[in-house]
């Protein structure tokens, strides 16, 4: 039986549009908040059809030295076309990106994760140092 870890798969995001790519600054003051924006798709579309789509986004902040991350953030993406004249018909469909904004006073890691209902769970990561 395979274990979570083993199923988080993970590749170029400029070549692969399940990856969630992080745009985050390289570094922050410790007095300042630093905001990350999580993409699925950002140079590759991803789908975004009943069918194929991105669930959710996930965010973490691991500091150096800390055994564990802390979680930053989720956004779930709920609409997808759906309607009651079936798929795709609806109006509404929602875009796999989220900005979420957090202070810390450690350097470490920023970690993303985002689901894709056909292709599985994903994976990106991003060091952030602090001044």
């Amino acid at each position: 039986m395979a274990e979570l870890k083993d199923l988080l798969q993970s590749a170029d995001w400029k070549t692969e549009k399940h990856v969630p790519v992080i745009d985050a600054p390289d570094s922050v003051k410790k007095t300042d908040q630093a905001a990350v924006t999580i993409t699925v798709g950002k140079e590759v579309a991803h789908p975004n059809k009943t069918e194929h789509h991105i669930r959710w986004i996930a965010a973490y902040f691991q500091p150096e030295g800390d055994k564990f991350p802390c979680e930053i953030g989720r956004a779930e993406f709920t609409a997808h076309g759906e309607s009651a004249k079936g798929p795709d018909t609806g109006a509404l469909y929602t875009h796999p990106k989220v900005t979420l904004n957090f202070k810390t006073d450690r350097p470490g890691t920023i970690y993303a994760a985002s689901y894709c209902n056909i292709h599985g769970l994903w994976q990106n990561s991003k060091k952030l140092a602090v001044t």
